[in-house]
């Protein structure tokens, strides 16, 4: 996964809206794990993750998908509204120096109902990670041939 096309980023651990892991008056077994089933059909098996997101400001960076590894259109996950559009793309958290593979999750804003977040979170997928809390710092490699990010970049991962 290390080569020129990957960078990282310090980030934050903040509250996100808590949906996807959590019971909600819309999704009584959170999100993910409502949505995980669908993800496989289509060739994403989201079974090594943990069922929640982890919400990762990297303000004062801003962040959009151009071409993730997966994409999956229309995605017809509930009844309570119209299908969604999903892409995921990997990524490796670091946090007190031990590195996790993960992914994005990124259901596109475009195609998304409720609980948007601002363009400085980055949701990611992960497999659990039994210390991490809120405002715990991380650092996160994202891979630029898939995602773009607005701001200064840092140097590139050895």
């Amino acid at each position: 996964m290390v080569n020129e096309n990957w960078r990282t980023f310090s980030g934050e651990v903040v509250r996100g809206h808590q949906v996807a892991s959590r019971r909600s008056e819309h999704y009584p077994e959170g999100t993910i794990k409502l949505q995980s089933p669908f993800f496989k059909e289509r060739g994403l098996d989201l079974a090594g993750y943990y069922s929640a997101t982890l919400n990762i400001s990297i303000f004062p960076y801003t962040f959009k998908v151009k071409k993730a590894e997966y994409y999956f259109r229309q995605v017809e996950w509930t009844t309570k509204h119209p299908p969604e559009d999903f892409s995921f793309s990997r990524c490796r958290i670091t946090h007190h120096h031990t590195g996790y593979e993960g992914l994005i999750y990124y259901p596109h804003p475009e195609t998304k109902i409720r609980h948007h977040q601002n363009s400085s979170m980055v949701e990611v997928i992960a497999p659990y990670i039994e210390a991490i809390k809120y405002g715990d710092l991380v650092e996160i490699a994202l891979n630029l041939n898939e995602i773009d990010v607005s701001g200064t970049l840092l140097t590139p991962d050895p």
